[in-house]
């Protein structure tokens, strides 16, 4: 039976503080997470119910076992999350400043495993059975990745839906330039298009999120998602359907894994063919229940609460508390 979704890209560990408006110098303590953008989608999408798989690489070390065993718990398929030798699994740490600071400290040297996926490991026929294929553009950063990025949705050729999660991380490429060409040939190959104001404008040289819009349809895509921060978000369908939706009212604790939440919500409401005003009301209300939460992975929503906050017209406030760490784990200084 076909994945309802595959994705492919980026997979790694975050320490996240387990104190908030502390400077890192000076946090004592730290929760461990599975992370990874492609990879928070996936586990988005298996909350909602969905049958989903990630195709990544870890280091050959502990981490990576930790990853296979979060995947597990999380029942997101890892039968394409395989080691690479000599290199670390990938570790994110991040400071936690409500409501809209939340810097990101990347450690994926000397490479992340997750860029030495290479097109001859594909499984091609599985990803072009998938109902959805979501790839990032940090995928196409570096090869091999790059290459089997790009072969996997030239093999996919648009059937059923792909979405191009554009995924701007300056720190994987010396400037946009260099970006752009690889950005407009996946789009060649895309059917949806997602990115908020800063992606739009790397993959279509425009910011205005009406224009960008038309820009990523005049790419190739059917459906362009512009996210636009505090003014909400945008869908532009070709057929002339369109949809503008203002962010849920929420109190941010931490911003990161939000567009993950949004990311595998959207994918189960295609794979729903909901209308784009609810598609973008869902998809903002399990964003902004993740940014109510200190946690990405293990705080994606489950359908029951993203129905209770669209009945509210808002997040309502959550417990404080540091969320419990996995069975037999230490909470302190991991």
């Amino acid at each position: 039976m076909a994945y309802d979704l595959i994705t492919m890209g980026r997979i790694g560990v975050d320490l996240y503080p387990l104190q908030t408006g502390v400077p890192l110098p000076q946090v004592t303590s730290f929760g461990k997470f599975l992370g990874g953008s492609a990879t928070n989608v996936a586990v988005a999408a298996a909350r909602l119910g969905r049958n989903t798989a990630v195709i990544t690489r870890t280091g050959d070390d502990p981490f990576g076992t930790y990853l296979h065993e979060a995947l597990h718990d999380f029942g997101v398929d890892d039968r394409w999350v395989t080691p690479v030798q000599g290199l670390p699994t990938p570790v994110t740490f991040c400071e936690v400043f409500p409501p809209d600071d939340f810097p990101l400290y990347f450690y994926r040297q000397p490479k992340a495993p997750d860029l030495e996926i290479d097109a001859h490991e594909l499984d091609l026929d599985e990803i072009r059975e998938a109902r959805i294929f979501w790839v990032t553009g940090t995928g196409l950063s570096e090869e091999p990745s790059r290459t089997a990025t790009l072969a996997a949705l030239a093999h996919r050729a648009k059937s059923g839906t792909t979405v191009f999660d554009l995924d701007w991380r300056p720190m994987f490429w010396k400037n946009p330039d260099d970006a752009r060409p690889f950005y407009r040939e996946a789009l060649r190959h895309t059917t949806v298009a997602v990115g908020n104001l800063d992606e739009v404008e790397v993959a279509t040289g425009v910011r205005d999120p009406h224009a960008a819009a038309r820009a990523l349809l005049d790419a190739g895509v059917e459906l362009a998602v512009v996210k636009q921060g505090p003014k909400g978000v945008l869908a532009v369908h070709r057929n002339g359907d369109q949809a503008e939706v203002p962010p849920l009212p929420v109190k941010v604790l931490n911003g990161l894994g939000a567009g993950d939440a949004f990311g595998g919500t959207l994918c189960h409401g295609l794979l729903n063919a909901w209308d784009l005003e609810t598609l973008m009301r869902h998809a903002n209300a399990a964003g902004a229940i993740v940014a109510s939460r200190l946690e990405c992975s293990s705080a994606m929503p489950t359908r029951e609460e993203v129905e209770a906050a669209l009945t509210a017209g808002a997040v309502l406030a959550q417990p404080t508390q540091p969320p419990a760490p996995a069975e037999g784990e230490a909470e302190a200084d991991r």
